[in-house]
């Protein structure tokens, strides 16, 4: 099972301890626009290897020249990095060649972060690629079809908002609590 942190973490923790399934994590960023960082230029997945996902649209529309995305992906890299520091340390990433694996997040919203994680985790080889999230977009399900084997999904909506709205309490996941959350379900039992 695969979280994406932080805050698909406790979603995550809650079905490995229905499946009884080892937890780790797929460490994706979003590539935001220079001058406007909360709008998604891409994403990028370290799935043993960097993943990037472009949208050539807000590319475009940017005006974001190839360098400037480099940049930012170069950023954000080294955030992954750090994070897989802190969160996993030494820990060795678990062999799902020819194995049932599950990415979990808290939701989906556009869909460019979960894209590059479902193609970072669709590089170790899975016999099945699953996609577990609470609550998307109806659209954005659609569009990620072709990246999974299987989406199960509790709620969709063709009009969505954030992914804020559906939850009674969204608070930010801490890093302690990503931490306690891995060595709780480190390893299958």
């Amino acid at each position: 099972m695969f979280a994406l942190p932080r805050g698909g973490v406790p979603v995550a923790a809650v079905i490995a301890a229905e499946l009884h399934a080892p937890l780790d994590l797929v460490l994706v960023r979003k590539i935001g626009v220079p001058f406007q960082p909360e709008l998604a230029m891409g994403a990028i997945a370290d799935g043993g290897g960097a993943v990037i996902v472009r949208n050539e649209d807000v590319i475009g529309l940017a005006g974001v020249s190839e360098t400037e995305f480099e940049a930012v992906c170069a950023k954000e890299r080294a955030e992954i990095e750090r994070r897989r520091k802190l969160y996993l340390g030494a820990r060795a990433r678990p062999d799902v060649n020819g194995r049932v694996a599950i990415v979990v997040d808290d939701g989906v919203a556009t869909g460019a972060t979960t894209r590059a994680a479902l193609r970072a985790v669709r590089a170790l080889s899975p016999l099945k690629l699953v996609l577990a999230v609470p609550v998307a977009p109806t659209d954005t399900l659609e569009a990620l079809h072709d990246e999974a084997d299987e989406i199960v999904c509790l709620e969709h909506y063709r009009d969505f908002g954030a992914i804020g709205f559906f939850y009674a309490d969204f608070r930010q996941i801490d890093d302690d609590e990503v931490i306690a959350s891995l060595d709780r379900f480190s390893s299958p039992h």
